[in-house]
């Protein structure tokens, strides 16, 4: 575990230091704060409105920095030549890849409590309450289906020669998954046959975000989830993407590393 956690700690100050996060922190602020300042009538809608757009450019954000992050973690390696030199330390496969993960998710978690605290500062000044523990359910739940797309991400790492076509196929996968996933079941029962048992074989396999993203329940303020709730969904989310991380290991194991 000190390996995992040193590699962890380089790629926290790695992110950092890169102006990946600063960039995407004061464009959500800035747009924000810009539709904060403006006021309709006084309307108590706007208030919701203003929430929305702020947790979409967050979730946008957070999407960006974790794929980004993650897509570039063994190219970069590889392309500098220290993945040599890491792994006769010794520095075995799994612990390389457990140490990435460990590094990107804790570095997405930090940016999610600055987003958060940022986006509950701003309604809070608009609305004179703080939901304490709405917030950080979602927020929660947010960090969780960030894992399964730095797993995702990390697993096209190993497949994908080019860092730039793991980006776009991740963001695609991503997507689309949230967009599309939760209604593949019900066009799978509609097909029916072949085609609609392919469908929903897709439906059961996908990494569910969709489960994930609770912006609703912030924006209209319909208060907490049950705890039960909340701990299947990270159960899941947790098993889900160590099953990723075994598959990128699987791949990355066999893969010759090459001057």
């Amino acid at each position: 575990m000190n390996n995992v956690f040193a590699i962890a700690g380089v790629v926290i100050k790695e992110l950092y230091r890169r102006k990946d996060f600063y960039v995407l922190f004061v464009m959500t602020a800035l747009l924000s704060l810009l539709l904060g300042s403006v006021r309709f009538f006084n309307d108590d809608e706007i208030v919701r409105y203003l929430k929305e757009i702020c947790l979409l450019l967050i979730w946008i954000s957070t999407l960006v920095i974790a794929i980004t992050t993650a897509a570039r973690q063994i190219p970069a390696e590889r392309e500098s030549r220290t993945i040599f030199p890491l792994l006769a330390k010794p520095v075995g496969r799994w612990e390389l890849i457990a140490g990435k993960f460990t590094g990107c998710w804790l570095a997405c978690g930090i940016a999610l409590v600055v987003f958060y605290f940022f986006f509950g500062l701003l309604t809070a000044s608009r609305e004179h309450a703080w939901p304490g523990t709405t917030y950080y359910q979602a927020m929660w739940l947010h960090w969780i289906c960030l894992g399964m797309v730095l797993a995702l991400a990390l697993l096209g790492s190993v497949v994908f020669t080019a860092q730039s076509s793991n980006a776009t196929i991740c963001f695609i996968v991503v997507v689309g998954i949230l967009f599309v996933g939760g209604h593949l079941h019900g066009v799978a029962l509609a097909m029916g046959g072949v085609g609609g048992d392919i469908v929903s074989a897709v439906y059961y396999g996908i990494p569910h975000l969709e489960w994930y993203d609770v912006r609703d329940l912030v924006i209209h303020n319909w208060g907490r989830i049950d705890w039960l709730i909340l701990g299947g969904a990270t159960l899941y989310g947790m098993l889900y993407s160590g099953f990723l991380l075994g598959l990128t290991w699987l791949v990355f194991r066999r893969k010759a590393l090459t001057l």
